[in-house]
């Protein structure tokens, strides 16, 4: 008769079950599910903003910095999925149509990808600006308190 070590077969399993969601969930979603992050609503002006108005915008544009990060991986992941692929078996007819559909695909995705690297650039250095100009306003308090 033959015995099988069913707590070795159940964590196996169990070890398989886990490993399978965890790839499902590191999956990015299709384009449709890549969430364009806003950035905040408001800026501060360092110039007059307070040292703890200054932190809660540096937390809300970390949040909208590391949100567009993701983002523009999720995009980059999509492409790298649906991009239309040349197979050797294809007539070379069939392969030079992919690769014109690839073309135009990449130059859609690399539009989107290059707006949206441009515009957290752009919201993350008036931002910084702000941060300097607040760092100004207290180094002057600083060195006229003395």
């Amino acid at each position: 008769m033959v015995e099988y070590d069913n707590g070795g077969f159940m964590k196996m399993l169990i070890a398989h079950v886990v490993a399978a969601a965890a790839l499902a969930l590191s999956l990015p979603a299709a384009a449709a599910d890549c969430a364009y992050p806003h950035a905040p609503a408001s800026m501060p002006d360092g110039a007059t903003a307070t040292l703890d108005e200054m932190k809660a915008a540096q937390k809300d544009y970390t949040k909208y910095n590391s949100d567009m990060s993701a983002y523009l991986d999720c995009l980059k992941a999509d492409y790298d999925a649906n991009a239309p692929k040349t197979d050797p078996s294809m007539p070379d007819a069939k392969k030079k149509e992919v690769q014109q559909q690839r073309a135009e695909e990449e130059k859609r995705f690399t539009a989107k990808y290059d707006s949206a690297v441009d515009e957290v650039r752009n919201v993350m250095d008036r931002f910084n600006e702000q941060i300097r100009a607040f760092n100004a306003k207290r180094k002057a308090a600083k060195e006229k308190s003395g």
